[in-house]
């Protein structure tokens, strides 16, 4: 493994959290590498379009409002590396971040890679992600207005998006695995009073059906021993995300879902250390928040470099 250049400070995610980062440490004149794993983006790019982003009244692509970001951060001197982080250690006053093919030194590392939505498994579910599969309510459920929907799930996010989500749709399933809710009683009330909605018990999604958008789910029953297709105009996949931190495990401390701990300044355990986007435990998964988090992170990294010198 070569040695990488010494930088002030390493963002190790390009979404848009890494990348507002990137905008900021690169215009307070501070040398900046992004290591990005795959294309800059994030998981913004699983969706098909972005209507909630402030500044795009009739919305945008997200591949296009990821790579603005990304020729501003460029713009300001940051470099853009095509990296996975594998570790973090710190060597005498600097962290060292063990890539893929480098290693990158710097005075300060902001960990802004992401999480990853938990899929299904199922056949024709990549194919059908933006066409009809979604795993973010908040973003898509406008799209479904009159529609017939379904969420998986029985978790409190499971719940929280199904009552969003009857705001547009006509009629919403409920698909869970087992015969009662691990959702807080009172999501559950809400759900149960819903006449929207109708809860599938002991069931789970065997395929996703559909030539150029999705038409219809097939349906394991494993209480009645039955199998049968749902037509459906779009299927929600709340079933929990993954947060990116292999490389951080035993630096900095982690929840119990595994996200970076963080403080009111986007610090975490360890000094130096900054963590925004959906990787941190105080960051709402949407693209708005985990910008401002990015931003709060390069401005505390800033005020900390300062207190060094």
């Amino acid at each position: 493994m070569s040695a990488g250049a010494a930088y002030d400070v390493v963002i190790i995610g390009a979404g848009p959290a890494g990348l507002a980062a990137a905008v900021y440490t690169g215009r307070g004149r501070l040398q900046t590498v992004v290591l990005e794993k795959a294309i800059p983006g994030g998981q913004i790019l699983l969706t098909d379009w972005v209507e909630n982003y402030p500044g795009f009244p009739e919305g945008i692509a997200p591949f296009e409002l990821t790579d603005n970001f990304r020729k501003q951060a460029e713009k300001f001197g940051a470099v853009i590396e095509t990296d996975e982080a594998k570790r973090i250690r710190r060597e005498e006053n600097d962290w060292m971040v063990h890539g893929q093919s480098k290693e990158y030194r710097a005075r300060a590392v902001i960990i802004a890679s992401g999480a990853a939505y938990r899929k299904l498994g199922i056949p024709n579910e990549t194919r059908l992600t933006g066409k009809g599969i979604s795993y973010c309510a908040t973003c898509d459920g406008p799209f479904f207005r009159d529609a017939v929907v379904a969420v998986v799930g029985g978790g409190d996010n499971a719940l929280t998006e199904a009552v969003l989500l009857t705001k547009f749709c006509r009629k919403l399933y409920i698909l869970h695995r087992r015969d009662q809710f691990r959702a807080i009683k009172i999501l559950q009330e809400r759900v149960f009073a819903n006449p929207k909605i109708e809860v599938l018990w002991n069931c789970v999604v065997d395929a996703a059906e559909g030539e150029h958008h999705l038409e219809r789910i097939i349906v394991r029953s494993s209480k009645e021993d039955r199998v049968f297709p749902l037509p459906l105009d779009g299927l929600f996949v709340s079933i929990g995300m993954d947060p990116h931190t292999e490389f951080a495990r035993g630096v900095v401390e982690l929840n119990e879902w595994g996200e970076v701990k963080v403080d009111s300044r986007m610090a975490t355990s360890q000094p130096g250390i900054y963590a925004a986007g959906d990787v941190a435990d105080a960051c709402p998964k949407q693209v708005a928040t985990a910008v401002g988090a990015g931003v709060h992170a390069a401005l505390s990294v800033n005020e900390y470099l300062e207190s060094l010198e």
